[in-house]
C-alpha cells in the first residue's frame, strides 16, 4: 500500500523562518507565505491567499549585472506535476541542514516562486501497453508519470496557491507524454478532424479554466500545448512527414489548431477580469540548428497572428545545444520578437547514475556532452549558468526546473510498470535532503 501524503497530515517539523536562518539562508519573502501547507482535502484557495502570489523575493544574494527589464518578476520556477505521486510513494523531504517540511513548503521558502503543472485530457490506458513479450500496463489502467488529470490538477493548484506560489498551466493535448516527436490525439477525439477538433480544443480549453476559476485557483499563465515544434494533435496538427506518403494537416492545420486553443483562453479572460498570458513552447535541438527552427516557427506564429504573450524554451545542456547557441537563440528571440522569455525546461544530474538503480536519463555520457561535472556542485553550476543567462537579456523573464522533486519511490514511474529514470536529476539527494541547486537558483536571480 502507497504511504499516505504528507499533505494529509500535520507536517513533521514544519519549515520556519527562524530554521531557514540557522540553516544559513536568506529567508526570500514575508512571514505570513510560511503557513503550514494545507491539507490537500481541505485546502482553500481564497483571493487573499493568492493575493501574495508572486511577491517578489528579496535575497540577500543576487545578480547585479542582469539585462532583464523583468527583474522585478524573474521567475524562479519548477515543474511540480509528479508530487502527488512522488508523495503517495513515501518520499520525504529536508532543507539541507535536515530539517523536514513537505516539498512545497521547502521550495517556496528557498524563493521559488512559481510552479508548472502538466495537464492530460484523460491519462487512462486505451490499450493494454506491450513491448515485446512484456505486458507494461492493462487496459483502463493508469498511464503513470503522474496521471496528470483536471482533478489532480485542481488540487495540486490549491496547494501551490496556499502557498503564495503563482503558477503556469500546461495542457498536453494529450493523454500522455507530448514533445518533438510524439503529439498524440486524446483518444476521446481520436475521430474528430477538421473544424470539429477545432472545437473541441476551444471547448476544452475553456472547461478546463472555467473548473480552476471556480474552485478560485486560476493559472498565472498557460501553454497551449508541449514542446510543439513539429505541431500538435498528430496527424491533424503534424507539420512534417515520417514517410513520403504520410497523411498530416501541415502548417495550416497546427496553426488553426493553436489559434483554437487560444480563443478558449480568450473566451474565460471575462471571468478573470483580466488577460491571461498564453504561452506558445518549443524545445531547443541537438543538431546545431535551434536558432533556424524557432526563427521559422516564430515567424509563421507572428504572420498568423496568433494572439499569444510569452515564449518558452525547452533547453537539457546534456540534449541539445550548448550554451553558446543557447545564448545566441535567447538574444535573437527577445530581439526579434520583443515578447518575455523562459526556459521553462531544464534539468542536469547531481550524480551520472539512477540512485535507484536501472537506467537514467542523465548518466555519464549525458555529464560528457553537457560539460558540468555530475555532482551536486556541477549541477549547482549549471543552474546559476543558466539563470544568468535568461537574465543577460532584455526580455528573459524566468526559468522553470523540470520535476525537482522526482523521487524515487514505488508507483513513480515515467509510466504505468516502470521506473523513473529521473531521480538523479532532482533538487533532493536520495535521502530528500535539499541539494545546492536550489540556493544557486535564488542566488543567480537577478536583483530586484
Amino acid at each position: 500500500m502507497n504511504a499516505p501524503c504528507p499533505q494529509d497530515a500535520t507536517p513533521i517539523g514544519a519549515v520556519t523562518r527562524r530554521n531557514w536562518l540557522i540553516a544559513g539562508a536568506a529567508l526570500p519573502f514575508a512571514a505570513s507565505a510560511l503557513a503550514q501547507e494545507a491539507p490537500a482535502s481541505s485546502a482553500a484557495s481564497s483571493p487573499a491567499a493568492g493575493s501574495a502570489a508572486g511577491s517578489a523575493p528579496v535575497s540577500s544574494a543576487c545578480s547585479a549585472s542582469a539585462a532583464t527589464r523583468h527583474a522585478r518578476d524573474f521567475i524562479l520556477g519548477a515543474d511540480l506535476s509528479t508530487l502527488d505521486a512522488v508523495e503517495r510513494g513515501g518520499a520525504r523531504f529536508t532543507t539541507a541542514d535536515g530539517r523536514s517540511g513537505t516539498a512545497l513548503q521547502i521550495l517556496r521558502a528557498a524563493g521559488i516562486n512559481w510552479a508548472r503543472l502538466r495537464l492530460w485530457h484523460t491519462p487512462i490506458n486505451a490499450a493494454d501497453v506491450i513491448e515485446g513479450d512484456r505486458i507494461v500496463s492493462r487496459h483502463g489502467e493508469p498511464v503513470g508519470g503522474g496521471n496528470n488529470d483536471l482533478a489532480l490538477t485542481l488540487a495540486l493548484a490549491k496547494r501551490i496557491q496556499a502557498q503564495g506560489m503563482k503558477w503556469l498551466l500546461d495542457i498536453h493535448y494529450s493523454d500522455f507524454w507530448t514533445d518533438p516527436g510524439k503529439q498524440a490525439k486524446p483518444a476521446a477525439w481520436a475521430r474528430l478532424s477538421g473544424k470539429a477538433l477545432q472545437d473541441a480544443v476551444e471547448r476544452y480549453t475553456a472547461e478546463v479554466l472555467t473548473a480552476l476559476h471556480r474552485q478560485g485557483t486560476d493559472p498565472d499563465m498557460i501553454q497551449v500545448g508541449n514542446e510543439i515544434n513539429g505541431g500538435m494533435l498528430w496527424p491533424d496538427g503534424k507539420t512534417w512527414r515520417e514517410t513520403p506518403d504520410e497523411q498530416i494537416g501541415g502548417d495550416d492545420s497546427f496553426r488553426a489548431l493553436l489559434a483554437a486553443g487560444i480563443r478558449g483562453v480568450r473566451a474565460t479572460d471575462r471571468l478573470r477580469g483580466a488577460r491571461l498570458p498564453v504561452m506558445l513552447h518549443l524545445a531547443h535541438t541537438g543538431d546545431g540548428q535551434s536558432g533556424a527552427l524557432f526563427r521559422r516557427v516564430y515567424d509563421q506564429f507572428e504572420a498568423a497572428k496568433l494572439d499569444y504573450d510569452v515564449i518558452g524554451l525547452s533547453w537539457y545542456p546534456y540534449h541539445h545545444d550548448d550554451f553558446t547557441q543557447l545564448r545566441a537563440n535567447l538574444r535573437d528571440l527577445s530581439d526579434r520578437y520583443g515578447k518575455p522569455l523562459v526556459v521553462v525546461e531544464t534539468a542536469y544530474g547531481w550524480q551520472p547514475d539512477n540512485p535507484g538503480g536501472g537506467p537514467a536519463v542523465f548518466n555519464r555520457e549525458g555529464a560528457e556532452r553537457g560539460g558540468y561535472p555530475a555532482t551536486p556542485q556541477g549541477q549547482a553550476d549549471m543552474l546559476r549558468d543558466l539563470v544568468q543567462a535568461v537574465a543577460a537579456v532584455p526580455n528573459g523573464l524566468g526559468v522553470f526546473w523540470w520535476e525537482p522533486a522526482w523521487m524515487n519511490v514505488p508507483g513513480a514511474g515515467w509510466r504505468t510498470g516502470d521506473g523513473n529514470g529521473w531521480a538523479n536529476q532532482t533538487w533532493f539527494d536520495a535521502q530528500g535532503r535539499a541539494l545546492p541547486a536550489l540556493k544557486a537558483f535564488r542566488e543567480s536571480a537577478p536583483c530586484r
